[in-house]
């Protein structure tokens, strides 16, 4: 008995190592790899713009440019809060006061102030513009357009990328006499190409020469593009 235990060990290691270890890809040893890579692009409308509205004032003193210069931006502050920008959407970007020593100015004193309009109302923002301008705002420029929430805006190009991805397979499939079995992997690819504004611009010189005429405004669209591959297993049909 002891013996016949003796010969069976063998001949199972035999039959183990006859068999085929499994493919770490997760293809079957009957299947076959097929790896596609395709792009999806989707078009949102903005729906923030974002520019830049400020007083340069020039005076004899540095005392008299700061004042003439907050009496000013306040009237432009308090005009874009009548016009329904919250005061959490208004962020200062500049507040210099500067001796000028160059051109016919030189000896006197420059205020500048700026703040960043973040306008949740795309669609006014032309408006917004020329209501800083009547106020008294001198140094405009912008805007930016943007989509708020750009994970959502690229969701629908991720579907259209995917749905490249099948397309082709079943393309390369057909071609070889084959048929998809299973969708192995899916790789995110990364966003390609964030979120880009088309066809958007305010005439700001326009806006400064004619104060009371709301400058043309096109949001237009904004443009998200993003890549996958996609691991598919083939089989014979």
């Amino acid at each position: 008995m002891r013996t016949q235990t003796l010969m069976l060990i063998p001949l199972l290691a035999l039959g183990a190592c006859s068999e085929k270890a499994p493919d770490p890809r997760g293809v079957g040893h009957d299947e076959t790899l097929l790896s596609v890579s395709a792009t999806g692009r989707s078009e949102t409308r903005p729906d923030e713009a974002r520019f830049t509205a400020g007083v340069s004032t020039i005076a004899a003193s540095a005392e008299a440019a700061t004042q003439r210069n907050n009496e000013t931006m306040t009237k432009v502050t308090e005009a874009l809060k009548a016009f329904g920008v919250a005061g959490k959407d208004l962020q200062t970007r500049q507040l210099t006061v500067n001796r000028i020593d160059w051109g016919a100015n030189k000896g006197k004193f420059e205020a500048v102030n700026q703040v960043e309009v973040r306008m949740r109302a795309v669609d006014k923002a032309g408006e917004a513009v020329a209501a800083t301008t009547e106020a008294g705002a001198n140094v405009l420029s912008g805007p930016t357009l943007r989509v708020s929430d750009q994970e959502a805006a690229t969701k629908s190009a991720y579907a259209a990328a995917y749905r490249a991805a099948r397309a082709r397979a079943d393309a390369y499939a057909g071609a070889a006499g084959l048929k998809i079995d299973r969708v192995l992997t899916i790789r995110d690819g990364g966003d390609s190409a964030p979120p880009m504004p088309y066809a958007g611009g305010v005439a700001y010189e326009a806006a400064a020469q004619s104060a009371n005429a709301a400058p043309p405004f096109n949001p237009g669209v904004s443009e998200s593009q993003v890549s996958v591959r996609v691991d598919f297993a083939l089989s014979e049909k």
